[in-house]
């Protein structure tokens, strides 16, 4: 089978303001978010990429956007691939959020998080939005190697809770053990779906080794707590 490139979009205005962003429209890349979108280029050099699958949301199409113009390459949309759908908590602080009560279940039995339906946005649960990304990649890498062969190399850009799906299904780890697998902005995982099993082949990839812990009053974690949405990144700077 073909070879999946995960990509989570750049840095996002919503990312810097610690707002879950979810299925907000108008959402873009903020400075940082499009200088990573843009290397991206270069840190894929020599990739031979044959299609590029992105999330309908403006955040994932402009990550997209440099890679797709470097490879003469059309992205395609799927909504698949889109965010999480978060309902009644899309476009509130995550400071905000750690106090409901349903916080504790997103982290500690995120296969039974429902979010509810908000007044504009419906919700979801954590289990569907696994069930469909799984099923949209799976989908698209046997189109991909149908028509491409099966060392063919393509790329998904989407979302830090969707990715961390993905990969916990990649390597057999329950959902409620997804919030173990972290996800910077503009960060790479490979994924290789064999005839037997997929293997995991890279993993929160960013280009860089150096490790920028976040400033404690950005930091919503507690005891360990994981970014809902994915947050602004480990090496994130304001």
């Amino acid at each position: 089978m073909a070879y999946c490139i995960l990509i989570r979009h750049g840095r996002s205005t919503a990312n810097t303001q610690g707002v879950l962003a979810g299925w907000t429209e108008g959402v873009a890349l903020d400075e940082t978010g499009r200088e990573q979108a843009s290397a991206l280029v270069g840190r894929l050099e020599g990739t031979p990429l044959v299609h590029v699958a992105t999330s309908p949301l403006q955040r994932c199409q402009e990550t997209a956007a440099p890679l797709v113009a470097a490879h003469g390459l059309e992205p395609i949309i799927h909504d698949g691939l889109g965010e999480c759908r978060y309902g009644a908590w899309t476009g509130r602080s995550l400071k905000d959020l750690v106090k409901e009560p349903l916080w504790r279940t997103v982290q500690d039995r995120p296969s039974e998080a429902v979010f509810p339906d908000g007044d504009e946005y419906p919700g979801e649960s954590i289990r569907a939005m696994s069930e469909r990304a799984v099923a949209a990649v799976r989908e698209i890498d046997a189109e991909v190697t149908a028509q491409h062969g099966k060392h063919a190399v393509w790329a998904a850009v989407s979302h830090g809770d969707v990715i961390k799906a993905i990969l916990a299904d990649a390597v057999g780890t329950p959902l409620d053990d997804f919030q173990r697998v972290h996800v910077d902005p503009a960060s790479i995982s490979v994924v290789h779906y064999t005839d037997t099993r997929p293997m995991m082949l890279r993993s929160n990839d960013t280009g860089s080794s150096a490790l920028r812990p976040p400033k404690p009053a950005d930091d919503t974690s507690d005891g360990g707590d994981a970014a809902v949405g994915g947050g602004a990144g480990l090496g994130s700077t304001s």
